[in-house]
């Protein structure tokens, strides 16, 4: 129902900055909470932001709170992921997802789609 598609990632130095986007179709876009999750090497996905339906609510998690900004735009069907001040712990593949719930959550079996993942590695 719902295909999300994200880019903007890339090889960056420590301190660097990036702009990630995730363009949805299908469905109705406004009506899902969407996040961003990452899954390094080795590790299992960890949830690293979310935003509500209207844009007006954000969640972080803790390590990233304070670089990484979530934005939306409904009109162009978009979910943006700015994140700056990268450390090497920061990479990782990065999702984007939509859920149907009402409200936001750092669960992973919450979200309905996923979008295929891109990489941002971080050198020291």
């Amino acid at each position: 129902q719902v295909q999300l598609v994200e880019s903007g990632g890339g090889s960056v130095q420590s301190g660097g900055s990036l702009g990630l986007s995730c363009a949805a179709s299908g469905g109705t876009f406004s009506s899902y909470v969407m996040g961003w999750f990452r899954q390094a090497p080795g590790k299992e996905r960890e949830f690293v932001t979310a935003i509500s339906r209207s844009g007006s609510i954000t969640y972080y998690a803790d390590s990233v709170k304070g670089r990484f900004t979530i934005s939306r735009d409904n009109a162009k069907n978009t979910v943006y992921l700015q994140v700056n001040s990268l450390k090497p712990e920061d990479t990782a593949v990065y999702y984007c997802a939509a859920s149907s719930r009402l409200v936001g959550s750092r669960a992973e079996a919450t979200y309905d789609y996923w979008g295929q993942g891109t990489q941002i590695t971080v050198s020291s």
